[in-house]
């Protein structure tokens, strides 16, 4: 649907008096939408999704956010974004919790509390995250994957299915396993963003191999490595 036109909202859907919309908005049967949220343009809600339900903490305040005004830190959803049946995002606690643009969530995926979703993700059929996780531009979840609270997938990551992540994974890599571990470079994703061949060996020496020499990566993908390289430096030191 083009930006600009109208939303469209089927009659058995239920938005809260704190949501607001942009343009665009596709909103199927029985969708929940529990405020405050904050919704952009052109995003599309399947049947049985549920937005903005309380955070999954155990003793908070349960609010009926589709009645009423809340006490919750709010979610915030860009542009773009597809929610396939029954997927959920929980309210921020701490702070929002955030949905970048152009994301894809599949059926019976959840998004906790507090969680940050870049641009461009990803999340296959019952993949979970717990709260406070965060997940970088364009990584991609396979089907059933589960993410520990606070964990941190870099940008371009690719998480194999039935995966259980309990530590942070470098972005750009292949990671899976129970604890999922990364195991090769996700040349996919960089061939999608134009990354050279000759530049794959300067990127795996820092997301794999443990290095810190930043100055041969391409100045694109350079960023989410240096962010991994602080993140996995300050865990080394706090151990």
């Amino acid at each position: 649907m083009a930006a600009g036109t109208a939303n469209r909202i089927h009659p058995t859907a239920i938005l809260g008096p704190e949501v607001e919309l942009g343009q665009g908005n596709t909103i199927g049967p029985y969708v929940v939408i529990s405020g405050p949220v904050r919704i952009g343009d052109d995003n599309f809600f399947s049947p049985h999704v549920s937005i903005g339900a309380a955070a999954d903490v155990r003793g908070h305040h349960l609010d009926p956010g589709w009645d009423e005004p809340t006490r919750d830190s709010g979610v915030v959803i860009g542009s773009r974004n597809v929610f396939k049946e029954f997927a959920s995002v929980t309210q921020g606690w701490a702070h929002e919790t955030r949905v970048g643009d152009d994301a894809f969530l599949m059926g019976k995926a959840h998004v906790s509390h507090d969680c940050t979703l870049g641009n461009g993700v990803t999340l296959a059929h019952t993949a979970v995250l717990a709260g406070h996780v965060t997940v970088g531009d364009g990584a991609n979840l396979g089907l059933g994957t589960v993410v520990h609270q606070r964990a941190w997938i870099g940008a371009g990551a690719m998480v194999g299915m039935q995966s259980a992540v309990r530590a942070d994974l470098p972005p750009y890599a292949v990671s899976l396993g129970v604890p999922a571990r990364p195991t090769r470079l996700n040349t996919y994703r960089l061939d999608l963003l134009g990354v050279a061949a000759a530049d794959h060996d300067a990127i795996a020496a820092v997301a794999l191999g443990g290095g810190r020499d930043l100055d041969r990566v391409p100045d694109d993908v350079r960023s989410p490595l240096e962010e991994w390289v602080e993140r996995r430096d300050g865990a080394a030191a706090a151990e």
